[in-house]
């Protein structure tokens, strides 16, 4: 009976709907059951519970690869915020060829990120790269990228930092746009400075949107793949491997396939703490405007 008044609201469904469920929740599911079982190409899956869990979570790879994720994500992406404001504000200031900076500023953005790790292989390159050659010149140290896993990791920094600063700075330009001119007339007349307009003015009204691009920043850096993958392949020995790759070796190149899934719903999990905390942070600035 139940079973029939299923089939008779099918029809209803939107095809949104049916799109979100074909391409979100029937494969997010799959992932779960796969992360539940062990298996391998020409292997049958086999029930094991928690175990591909309890194996990634003990494992020094993954250990090593979720300190690089969190080590690359904390620095590149405030770094990128602390850019991203200070670019916006000389924007806002009145910049001398602003809409031919502009159109440079957001140049990364519709670069493909194959492309510019080509393009930073090269400038950077240990041996020939433009920029390693110039540094030498001025007796400046330079990013022996490919063996030395320091400097691989700032590498990485770096690029992702110029790949995703548009996205930053076009939010926190966007906020700042929108601070009414009165505000800053009324703060020079009751004699703040610049820098107490600064904190008193501009600061508490850019807060929601810098808080909006660090959430987005937070979860999309946190599956940053395609800059290590490309320009270091994790390497030398896994010691640039960050989460992102570590879920493609065991899936593509170890064919663990539980592991694999299991490692992609920790780092759901790991996403939703962090937007969680984020949402409550503006819930918490809303209510505290509002008062």
């Amino acid at each position: 009976m139940q079973l029939r008044t299923t089939a008779r609201l099918l029809p209803l469904l939107a095809p949104v709907h049916l799109l979100i469920l074909s391409v979100i929740v029937l494969p997010s599911l799959y992932v779960v059951w796969l992360s539940l079982n062990m298996s391998s190409f020409g292997q049958a899956p086999s029930f094991v519970g928690l175990q591909n869990y309890v194996r990634v979570l003990t494992d020094p790879a993954f250990h090593r690869a979720l300190l690089n994720t969190v080590v690359l994500v904390v620095v590149a992406v405030h770094l990128e915020l602390a850019i991203g404001l200070g670019m916006a504000l000389l924007f806002a200031s009145g910049l001398p060829f602003r809409r031919f900076l502009l159109v440079a500023v957001l140049a990364p953005y519709a670069v493909s990120e194959v492309t510019a790790v080509v393009m930073w292989r090269f400038l950077f390159d240990p041996d020939a790269g433009p920029i390693t050659l110039a540094l030498r010149a001025l007796n400046l140290p330079t990013l022996d990228w490919s063996f030395e896993p320091s400097h691989a990791m700032t590498l990485i920094g770096l690029l992702t930092i110029w790949l995703h600063l548009p996205f930053t700075f076009v939010i926190v330009y966007a906020a700042r746009l929108a601070i009414p001119a009165e505000l800053y007339e009324a703060a020079r007349i009751d004699g703040a400075t610049r820098w107490q307009a600064f904190r008193r003015v501009t600061l508490p009204l850019l807060a929601p949107a810098m808080l909006i691009a660090l959430l987005f920043r937070y979860i999309f850096a946190f599956r940053l793949f395609s800059e290590a993958w490309l320009l270091t392949k994790g390497g030398p020995a896994r010691s640039t491997e960050v989460v992102a790759i570590y879920l493609y070796q065991e899936a593509f190149s170890f064919n663990a396939f539980g592991p694999a899934a299991a490692t992609a719903w920790i780092m759901v999990v790991i996403s939703l703490l962090l937007a969680g905390v984020y949402v409550f942070l503006l819930r918490r600035g809303g209510l505290a405007h509002a008062h």
